[in-house]
Parts: structure tokens; C-alpha cells; sequence
């Protein structure tokens, strides 16, 4: 991701469109001025920072979360769709998602984003309960070279590469205790320093958390850190588990088979009445990752 910046006295018009074909960011001959080269070093600088945003983009985005939409129409879901209106107009205050496994707590984060003041930013996400409490560090905070055995560059973390965006901390009550004091002074100063640096960062993140546990019973448990918690529950967001709406069985059905239909380039198909008589009396302890993958 280096931009490389070829110079030399004795360059051709071919050579530097060979240099440009084969990677070059840009080809300077002398002689030259220095205000000439302090320019091509910035307009490097802006284009990696540009490539590398992008690539975030690329790998934690999915498609078709861009502009997620919600599927129900009980009562739950209409209430639940009208606190996101809510709180996707800050742009600030953090949100927590609580909800079972496979309620669709990354649908409602990534349709907060998508209709927050910040839409037009960056959003990653950090599974928290997938990593080590090394990696996980290092993957929020980035590291220095030489940091720690492995660590052969620099690399930014999570939160730096998410600035003026929005960072998705998915399952937070999976993380350590030393790392959630390290994530409670991120919430409150806006700052941070990467592993192995002295070097204060500032940065401008809205943070979105998700759980599917009781943090408030992890608190008494004192597995997790009562001042973390009031951090994290200042815009908070209950998803209902789908056996407390089986009246949106049917659209959802309907929906995820669509889907299907397009991803397979199948003709749609619906389910019969008595299918949707089964579905309905089901407990669904896996919510709606459970339907879908039916589907």
C-alpha cells in the first residue's frame, strides 16, 4: 500500500508511463523544484489514506446492509422501527443493541448508520467475542512495529480507521476486564494510543454495541464494569425475539425467499398455508437467523 515515487535525470516519456503501468504513483525528473516534490508527497499521502478507507469500506461492509430495512409490521416492530428513526439522528451518542443470538442486532445497527448524519462515512465492525484480548487491542487500537512479537509494521486499529464514521462493537460483553478500562477512556476522552506507542490520538467515532446478554446481571456478577455499562447504555435499543412476533413470520418468509430467489437466479417461491401453520408454532430459538437459514 507504500506509494512509490519514481525520480531520476535521465527518464523518457516511456519510462515513466512503463513506471505509472507497473504501480508508480508518479514520476518526477530533474531537475525539479521542491515545492514540486512536497506536492507529489502530499497528493500521495491523501491517496493512500483515500485507498485505505476505501479498502475498510470494502471488507466490513455488506452490500446488501447498506440501506437495510426492517421486516414487520406487529406492533414490536413498528415501535422498535421508530426508536431507530430516533436515535439515528444523533450523531454522537452511543447506542447499545440487547437482543437473543440471531435477532438481527447488525441489521439494526448498520440501519442506524444508515440513516445517521454520519451515512456517508466509513462503518467497521469488530466481532469481540472472536478474538483474543491481545488481537482484540490490537484490532481496536492499532500497533506499532515492533510492538509485540509478530508485529512487522505499523498498523492502524479499528477506531482510527473508522474516524468520523461509525465503529460496531459486536458481542462487547465478550471482552477482557483490562481491555474494557482501555475502551471506557476511548468512550469518555475521545482518545487513545496505539499498542506499543506513547503517542495520544484523538479521534470522532460514534460507537454502536451489541450484546445478547443481561449486562446489567454481568455488572452484578462483576464481570463487567459497572462505569463501562453507563457508557455504553446511553441510547439503548431492545430487539423483541421472534417468538414474540409470529405475526411477521409470513412477511419474513416471504422476504428471505425472494432474496434467495435473486441470489440462486430462481423463480421466487412462497410457502404454503400449512407451511406458515408450522413456522408459527415454532419457538425459534435461533429468531430469525434460524428462519432465514429455513429459507
Amino acid at each position: 500500500t507504500l506509494p512509490v515515487v519514481l525520480m531520476t535525470a535521465f527518464g523518457s516519456v516511456n519510462d515513466a508511463v512503463s513506471a505509472m503501468k507497473s504501480g508508480a504513483f508518479d514520476f518526477i525528473q530533474k531537475p525539479f523544484e521542491g515545492d514540486q516534490l512536497v506536492l507529489t508527497m502530499r497528493r500521495a499521502v491523501e491517496h493512500r489514506r483515500l485507498t485505505e478507507e476505501n479498502a475498510a469500506l470494502k471488507s466490513n461492509s455488506e452490500p446488501e446492509l447498506d440501506c437495510p430495512s426492517l421486516v414487520g409490521r406487529t406492533p414490536a416492530m413498528r415501535q422498535l422501527a421508530q426508536l431507530i428513526q430516533q436515535l439515528a439522528r444523533s450523531s454522537h451518542g452511543t447506542v447499545l443493541i440487547c437482543g437473543e443470538s440471531g435477532t438481527g442486532k447488525e441489521v439494526v445497527a448498520r440501519t442506524i448508520h444508515a440513516h445517521s448524519p454520519r451515512r456517508e462515512k466509513v462503518m467497521l465492525a469488530v466481532n469481540c467475542a472472536a478474538l483474543s484480548a491481545s488481537l482484540l487491542e490490537s484490532e481496536l487500537f492499532g500497533h506499532e512495529k515492533g510492538s509485540f512479537t509478530g508485529a512487522d509494521q505499523m498498523r492502524k486499529g479499528r477506531f482510527e480507521l473508522a474516524d468520523s464514521g461509525t465503529l460496531l462493537l459486536d458481542e462487547i460483553s465478550e471482552i477482557s476486564p483490562a481491555l474494557q478500562a482501555k475502551l471506557l477512556r476511548v468512550l469518555q476522552e475521545r482518545a487513545f494510543e496505539r499498542v506499543g506507542s506513547s503517542l495520544t490520538m484523538e479521534v470522532d467515532v460514534r460507537v454502536i454495541a451489541t450484546t445478547n446478554r443481561d449486562l446489567r446481571q454481568s455488572v452484578s456478577e462483576g464481570t463487567f464494569r459497572q462505569d463501562l455499562y453507563y457508557r455504553l447504555n446511553v441510547l439503548p435499543i431492545v430487539i423483541p425475539p421472534l417468538r414474540e412476533r409470529i405475526d411477521d413470520i409470513p412477511l419474513l418468509a416471504d422476504h428471505f425467499l425472494s432474496r434467495m430467489a435473486v441470489r440462486e437466479g430462481r423463480e421466487p417461491k412462497r410457502f404454503a398455508d400449512g407451511a406458515i401453520d408450522l413456522l408459527k408454532a415454532y419457538n425459534w430459538p435461533g429468531n430469525v437467523r434460524e428462519l432465514e437459514n429455513i429459507c
